[in-house]
C-alpha cells in the first residue's frame, strides 16, 4: 500500500517503506500527537520519534523486539506524556535537546546539540537545534542515499507554517530563521516532511509560502 502519511488517534498506523529504513507513524492522545517508530532493516534495531501518550498503543506497534532508543524532540508535555511507561517497558535510552531536557520529567540519557548524529543500526540520524517553539527542539534529519531525505520535525514545522511561538516576534524570528537556514536552505524541495501533529508535508509543498510566514508572522 502507498503511504499517505494520513493517521487518526485509534486508526491504524500508517507504513513508509524505504529501503534502508522503515517509518511506521501512529498518531496518539487528545492532542493528535504522531509518534514514528523507525527500524533499520539491515539489524532491525528500532527507534522511537516522541513516545507522545498511550503507552499500550505504542508498545504494541514497537512489538517484542523493543527498541534501543526514543528521542524527545522538545519539552512540551504532549510529547512526553508515555515517556516513562515506555522506558520502563523497554530500557531503551534517551535523547533530547540539551536545553530542553531539563524541561522532560524522565531523565535524558544523552543530551543532543546541533550536528550530533544518533545512529539506529545503519542508519544515521543528524540532528538540528531549532530554537522559538521551545529553546531546544530539534528536528531529525535522515538523508536516504537511495534517495531525498526526511525529516521529522517536531512542533518546529508544519504544513502551513512553522510552529507556535505565542506571538512572541523574537521567538518567531528565531524559528523562522533556524527552519530556514538549517532545513530549507539545505534540503531539497523533495524533502519528506514528518510534523509532530496532523499529516505531513514536503519542503517543496511549503518553500513558496515562506514570505508569507514572514510577513504574517506565524
Amino acid at each position: 500500500m502507498t503511504y499517505s502519511g494520513q493517521v487518526t488517534v485509534g486508526g491504524p498506523a500508517d507504513v513508509h517503506e524505504l529501503k534502508d529504513l522503515m517509518i511506521t507513524k501512529i498518531a496518539v492522545g487528545p492532542m493528535n500527537n504522531n509518534a514514528y517508530l523507525l527500524r533499520c532493516r539491515a539489524t532491525d534495531e528500532q527507534l522511537l520519534i516522541d513516545a507522545a501518550n498511550d503507552a499500550h498503543a505504542l508498545l504494541g506497534t514497537i512489538g517484542d523486539d523493543g527498541i534501543a532508543s526514543v528521542v524527545t524532540t522538545h519539552r512540551h508535555g504532549d510529547h512526553w506524556q508515555a515517556l516513562a511507561e515506555v522506558v520502563a517497558a523497554t530500557h531503551a535510552r534517551t535523547y533530547a535537546g540539551r536545553e530542553d531536557a531539563e524541561g522532560i520529567p524522565v531523565p535524558t540519557d544523552v543530551l543532543v546539540d546541533d550536528g550530533d548524529v544518533i545512529r539506529l543500526g545503519n542508519v544515521e540520524l543528524t540532528a538540528r537545534h531549532l530554537v522559538g517553539h521551545t529553546p531546544g527542539s530539534i528536528a531529525l534529519i535522515y538523508d536516504d542515499p537511495h534517495g531525498h531525505p526526511h525529516v521529522f520535525t517536531g512542533d518546529c514545522l508544519f504544513p502551513g507554517g512553522v510552529g507556535n511561538t505565542r506571538k512572541d516576534p523574537e521567538a518567531f524570528a528565531r524559528l523562522i530563521h533556524d527552519v530556514e537556514t538549517k532545513i530549507f536552505d539545505v534540503l531539497p524541495d523533495e524533502t519528506w516532511v514528518y510534523p509532530g501533529h496532523g499529516d505531513d508535508t514536503s519542503l517543496g509543498a511549503e518553500r513558496p509560502h515562506l514570505p508569507e510566514w514572514h510577513a504574517r508572522g506565524w
